[in-house]
């Protein structure tokens, strides 16, 4: 077997892990593994013994293949590319054999870091499934020469372009990328690329280099304006080139700004900014909101004993595969879509993911057992995970993990952990994973993690099952002992242990009140809502699903104010069809029986992508391509969208939210393109669309975005974080976010003196439509319509039914002249508690 190679520093600087890469195509090691180096000189030499196969036009990146078959790319700065060459000398071209320690390209320090966003120079091994690094120099200063990485094989066969399946299709694109294809478009494409099972190439000048293969990409020198053949072969090959094809023509998201799928986030709207709490109490974030009172239990994440070493290479392969396959049809619970189902079928693509595969296989070749070396693969793509700067993508790590603990489990023999505590449990963990959750039964009345975060699948999954739930509580939370009682007020955001008599005695009250009031809630559910002093109030349901929507109607919901439609495009390999998209509305606006359904446009954006938009992370994606950016940016996308919407219209129930909208050439677009779409399928009736206001810009200009708007629904969660520039996400600022900010409650009576200056009716369908303290204030200041999850539905609507709207126009009056939003929580908490 040949044994490990050491490849020299390329370039003299500062050596760092790749994780530290201001490019999240180098930092995710989209192309592979290696080192960065921050250059002190100008001058790029060759690692080690070997040929060049390409110098990029740019002159920015060279590509080489060294001793024993390792590929590497050499990258100098980022978006370098952009320079066009300006600032760079080749030494050497493709097909010149070089030794180590060869010049191979010159460049100017001093002229290319006042051009350059950054000088942080990558250096990737691209063929990864061949060699793995054993160890690497980082947080060192290397001069050329000296020893950077060493490699060794993985002990397996070469693995090129597997041999084509059936005949082989393909479409000619001409390429739209200014800078041609590089480092970072070619990730993507190859990313893309291994959501099909077909194999593809792309094809140029007859030379054919698979999708897999970064260097062999490079090594085309694909340029503006070039035809290219993208060619594949195999079960799906005709969408695997339509979707190739398309992904190019978008241009691979280069010269346009980013974006990512965001997920249903729980909302801290009912979290006063540092409120006070009952002394001894801890803190933590609001993931899913309610009160509860019971005992302490702890469940302790523990992991088995696995050997190292496996009886046999093909044995423990064999056994990897089998227990994959197991896995997969365990989780393959239910074509529904709702949280749980969402969340197994983001499993099932983690483990179909074939990074992860290769990794445990990797490491069964070097003799490891199955389970262990699966259980290592996961902990590896965990750490990649939490170390991606993004807060979502380290809630994610939970999943890799989960995946993991799953097929271990399978691999060992053992049945999977049954979940059992006793009624009125408060349950205490560091982290809980989402199979985990799954198994809790009604007596687990409240959730305490000391980490985890508001986003989390977890977090999802408890607000579904209507289990009150707080977050990075941090290591206080060890210090609570199982088997004492314990008062959770997540709304509060707090965790009290070891209650006194008389807090105790306060929390049973509670407990016994909330429960008295739901109970004389759900009586009435299904009447319809006007206040005490006959106000007509509607109080929808925020959708995301079929299911949802069934047990809306029997919760006694008036209607959808907001349908998630995200759900439809997440988790997926391709964007799902016209034909898809309403067969889905045209299914919730019947379970609906006629009610209004308000559909919101698409809305990600965030570090989620889906996968076959061309989208990549964002420095800042709260502030990137979001919302009705997304659809405007991907017309092809929004049609398809708009034409599924329309084809299911139902006689003016039936109406269209644009998301996330800043100005008003965004809803005339939007409104141009839904009147066309209408007149194309013979409509007789104007369907509604109306905007959501989550924008201050949004809010600030409420009298001019009316007329165009047939309505304005605020989302107070967005609106609340971009008003006080507090990231929901962040644990160390999220509590301080507050709804009834003042800054935020003038913004609100602000959208809607703009919304009556036309006669438009406003809703709100964030966080703060089922905040108690919050809904007298909305109703006070002109809100007519009120849309919230549907475990709080038929209490908003009990608590609705006994306002007066004189009264609450007094409430909110008095509120506008506060000066924070605890005080103005005060004053209408003294105003809730006098209701009859």
């Amino acid at each position: 077997m040949m044994g490990s190679i050491v490849l020299s520093a390329p370039i003299a600087g500062w050596v760092s892990a790749l994780d530290e890469v201001p490019d999240g195509v180098f930092s995710a090691r989209l192309l592979g593994d290696g080192v960065a180096i921050d250059p002190v000189e100008g001058l790029l030499c060759a690692p080690c013994d070997g040929e060049i196969l390409s110098v990029h036009a740019a002159r920015h990146a060279v590509t080489m293949a060294g001793e024993g078959g390792v590929e590497l790319l050499m990258h100098l700065g980022i978006d370098t590319v952009e320079l066009k060459g300006d600032g760079f000398e080749t030494l050497v071209r493709a097909g010149h054999r070089v030794v180590r320690g060869q010049p191979l390209l010159r460049f100017s320090l001093d002229d290319l870091a006042g051009r350059a966003p950054s000088l942080v120079s990558p250096v990737i091994v691209t063929n990864g499934d061949r060699f793995t690094i054993s160890s690497c120099t980082v947080d060192a200063l290397v001069a050329v020469g000296d020893d950077l990485i060493r490699l060794d094989p993985v002990g397996v066969a070469p693995s090129p372009d597997r041999a084509p399946v059936g005949e082989a299709v393909g479409a000619i694109v001409v390429v739209p990328l200014p800078n041609g294809l590089h480092a970072r478009p070619a990730a993507r494409l190859g990313e893309a690329a291994r959501a099909f099972a077909a194999e593809t190439r792309i094809v140029k000048n007859g030379r054919a280099v698979s999708t897999r293969s970064p260097v062999g990409l490079l090594g085309l020198s694909i340029q503006l304006g070039d035809e290219i053949l993208v060619e594949a072969s195999g079960p799906d090959a005709s969408q695997a080139v339509a979707a190739l094809v398309d992904l190019i023509r978008s241009g691979l998201g280069e010269g346009a700004e980013h974006d990512a799928a965001a997920e249903p986030r729980a909302s801290s709207a009912g979290m006063p900014p540092f409120a006070p709490v009952p002394d001894g109490a801890l803190r933590g974030n609001l993931a899913s909101p309610g009160f509860a009172l019971g005992t302490c239990h702890r469940l302790d994440r523990s992991e088995p004993e696995l050997p190292v070493q496996g009886k046999g290479k093909e044995e423990e392969r064999i056994r990897l595969l089998s227990a994959m396959d197991h896995l997969r049809s365990r989780l393959a619970i239910s074509s529904e879509v709702s949280p749980k189902a969402a969340i197994c079928s983001a499993h099932r693509a983690l483990l179909d993911d074939p990074e992860l595969e290769a990794a445990a296989l990797s490491r069964i070749a070097e003799g490891e057992d199955a389970a262990h070396a699966w259980r290592e693969a996961c902990r590896a793509s965990a750490v990649v995970l939490r170390g991606s700067g993004s807060a979502r993508f380290a809630e994610r790590a939970d999943d890799v993990l989960d995946l993991g603990r799953q097929l271990v489990t399978i691999l060992i023999g053992e049945l999977d952990e049954t979940l059992a505590f006793p009624p009125g449990t408060i349950l205490l963990a560091d982290e809980l994973l989402p199979s985990q959750i799954m198994q809790l039964g009604a007596e687990v009345t409240g959730i305490a993690l000391a980490n985890g975060g508001p986003t989390s699948h977890v977090a999802i999954l408890a607000a579904s099952m209507g289990i009150p739930m707080l977050v990075a509580i941090g290591d206080a939370l060890a210090g609570v002992r199982a088997g004492d009682k314990a008062i959770l007020d997540a709304d509060g955001g707090f965790l009290l242990p070891a209650p006194g008599a008389a807090a105790l005695a306060e929390a049973e009250a509670e407990v016994a009140a909330r429960q008295a009031r739901r109970a004389d809630a759900l009586a009435s559910a299904s009447e319809l809502c006007h206040s005490r002093d006959g106000a007509r109030i509607e109080v929808f349901a925020n959708l995301g699903s079929l299911d949802d929507a069934r047990r809306a109607v029997s919760a006694g919901a008036e209607g959808c104010g907001l349908l998630r439609t995200e759900f439809l495009f997440l988790e997926r390999e391709s964007a799902p069809t016209v034909a898809q998209q309403a067969e889905l509305y045209a299914g919730i606006a019947d379970a609906l029986g006629g009610r209004p359904l308000i559909v919101r446009l698409l809305d990600i954006g965030g570090d989620k992508p889906a996968t076959y938009l061309p989208i990549a992370p964002e420095a800042n994606p709260a502030l990137g391509l979001r919302g009705i950016r997304v659809g405007l940016a991907h017309p092809d996308v929004l049609e398809d969208q708009l034409r599924a919407i329309l084809s299911v219209e139902r006689g003016g129930a039936l109406r269209i939210m644009v998301p996330m909208v800043t100005g008003v050439a965004e809803v005339r677009e939007v409104r141009q393109r839904v009147d066309r779409i209408s007149a194309e399928l013979g409509l007789a009736q104007r369907v509604e669309v109306g905007i959501m206001v989550e924008t201050p810009a949004a809010a600030a200009t409420a009298f001019l975005l009316a007329p165009h708007a047939d309505f304005m629904s605020i989302g107070t969660n967005d609106l609340t974080q971009y008003v006080l520039a507090m990231d929901r996400d962040n644990p160390a600022v999220a509590g301080g976010i507050d709804g009834l900010h003042p800054a935020v409650l003038n913004l609100i009576a602000q959208t809607v003196r703009g919304a009556q200056s036309v006669g438009r009716w406003t809703g709100v369908c964030g966080g703060l439509a089922a905040d108690r303290l919050a809904v007298p204030l909305l109703l006070g200041l002109g809100v007519t319509e009120l849309s919230v999850p549907l475990r709080q539905l038929p209490e908003i609507k009990a608590l609705v039914r006994g306002l007066s709207i004189s009264d609450c126009k007094t409430l909110a009056l008095e509120a506008l002249q506060l000066e924070s939003a605890a005080e103005i929580r005060a004053l209408s908490r003294a105003f809730v508690e006098t209701l009859p």
